[in-house]
């Protein structure tokens, strides 16, 4: 088969085999040279060149829904006849949507199924980098900590976004107090799009109060009617600051991001003339005689506003490595019983220097207890199997911290490899490891890998041994509960 023919499968059975990348030329020349002479392989049975144009119309809908919008726009210039199959939203965007995310959420009740689908690809599109783990940023933290006026709600130190029906949700993740290793997961944010195409985003900014995602209405009212069992949650705002950094806000009465997003995204155009007024009466009233008070009594109505916020703006950061591979095996989040007894979540990280370093992911409202140090090390290098006789008695006589009742499993006492590392102290309190040290030996550890992937880390100062466990496994959490 020359390079410009797709040929004619042989039964029903058979599927086409191609790279995206290559399709849209392959289209180009199948179309300008429909009938170019066969050249078959010796003993190989000639077949008759079937053009594109003349394969069923399902067909080219499944290879056309492999393209990117910006190649789909390339496609449809070549032809009336593709010009309209390009433009059929039902059809053809329907089909891009499906195949991308059909296996993830019901594609046909986002916006209550009166939305376009080719705007719901474009929404789908910004939705799909959120899925996935964020973390709270350290640096709010500390500047909401300074704030006397901040709003007294809780945020999550750990949120976990995934696909819906017809939503994404945002769940807060956190560890139980059961004492063993399940996680609770409880939905505090739920992101939609109404039936006209605007992006709706409701947080519950109480964490002691639950609402079953079940109980969400399709479609979701904006604004939320008081009698509704949802009129706890509040309107925000979802705002990008690049792929891996998200601001959720409440929403005000007015908003220049609220009002771009529900335009049309091919208009082009001046904002709202309101937003125009607001910025001329701003430096109006602060250069006008008698424009002090004014902008004192402006900004007096915006204090008392705020005042009455039930969600006080909060930065997330994207976990982006949230899971070990093969060349980063201690890499990810994980969870471990700590030495009080209680569960803690774990961030490894890898650095772009080849060094090695674990973060506590704690509860924002402890203070230190929030992405704290807990181990690092610049030597990546594991001391492989067998150990010698010291190693082996670190290990054998310290004690495996586990629930009450676990039993340690066979593959976790078998050790593949042993990792050096420092503890966190020599991070938070310069010099303590240093040459006047007393015992440097209080911030040398080990990290033991097991043979189910999973390791354990410990330091020569103590006699025990943090076990940790995958907290989840291809975007499944594990051991997850309701809160009670």
């Amino acid at each position: 088969m020359n390079n410009h023919h797709l040929k004619k499968p042989t039964n029903s059975h058979s599927h086409f085999s191609f790279n995206h990348n290559n399709l849209l030329p392959q289209i180009a020349d199948e179309m300008s040279n429909p009938n170019p002479n066969s050249n078959p392989t010796a003993g190989e049975p000639s077949l008759p060149a079937l053009p594109f144009p003349d394969f069923p119309e399902d067909v080219q809908l499944c290879i056309l829904s492999f393209l990117t919008p910006s190649e789909i726009s390339s496609f449809a210039s070549t032809s009336k006849r593709f010009l309209s199959l390009c433009r059929d939203d039902s059809k053809l965007w329907f089909s891009l949507c499906h195949r991308r995310w059909g296996s993830d959420t019901q594609i046909a009740k986002w916006g209550s199924g009166m939305i376009t689908f080719k705007h719901l690809y474009r929404t789908l599109h910004d939705y799909e980098n959120l899925i996935g783990f964020w973390r709270l940023s350290s640096g709010h933290i500390q500047i909401q900590a300074r704030n006397p006026n901040a709003v007294p709600n809780k945020p999550p130190a750990l949120v976990f976004f995934e696909w819906g029906p017809f939503f994404i949700t945002g769940s807060r993740v956190s560890p139980s107090d059961s004492g063993n290793y399940s996680v609770i997961k409880s939905p505090f944010l739920w992101m939609g799009i109404s039936p006209k195409g605007e992006i709706v985003n409701f947080l519950q900014p109480n964490s002691d109060l639950q609402i079953d995602p079940d109980s969400i209405p399709d479609p979701i009212p904006d604004p939320v009617p008081v009698s509704d069992p949802i009129s706890e949650l509040v309107s925000v705002d979802i705002n990008n600051l690049g792929e891996s950094h998200i601001i959720i806000e409440e929403r005000v009465s007015f908003d220049l991001s609220r009002n771009l997003n529900a335009m049309n995204e091919d208009s082009i155009g001046s904002p709202p003339d309101r937003v125009t007024s607001e910025i001329y009466q701003h430096f109006a009233n602060r250069t006008s005689p008698g424009g002090e008070t004014s902008w004192r009594r402006q900004r007096r109505r915006e204090r008392e506003k705020q005042g009455n916020r039930k969600w006080d703006s909060e930065h997330f950061i994207k976990i982006v490595n949230h899971s070990p591979t093969t060349s980063r095996p201690l890499q990810g989040i994980w969870k471990g019983i700590c030495e009080d007894a209680n569960l803690d979540f774990y961030l490894v990280a890898y650095d772009d220097i080849g060094g090695i370093a674990c973060r506590r992911i704690g509860d924002a409202c402890k203070p230190f207890s929030s992405y704290a140090p807990v181990f690092w090390t610049s030597n990546t290098t594991f001391v492989e199997s067998p150990f010698s006789s010291e190693e082996e008695h670190i290990y054998e006589t310290r004690e495996h911290l586990l629930p009450p009742g676990d039993v340690l499993c066979s593959e976790m006492e078998s050790v593949s490899r042993i990792l050096y590392i420092n503890s966190s102290y020599d991070l938070v309190i310069p010099g303590l490891a240093g040459p006047n040290s007393v015992n440097p030996h209080q911030v040398e550890g080990r990290i033991w890998e097991y043979g189910d992937g999973t390791f354990g880390f410990g330091f020569l100062r103590d006699n025990h041994i943090i076990d940790l466990k995958h907290i989840a496994v291809d975007g499944c959490l594990l051991d997850a509960m309701q809160p009670s």
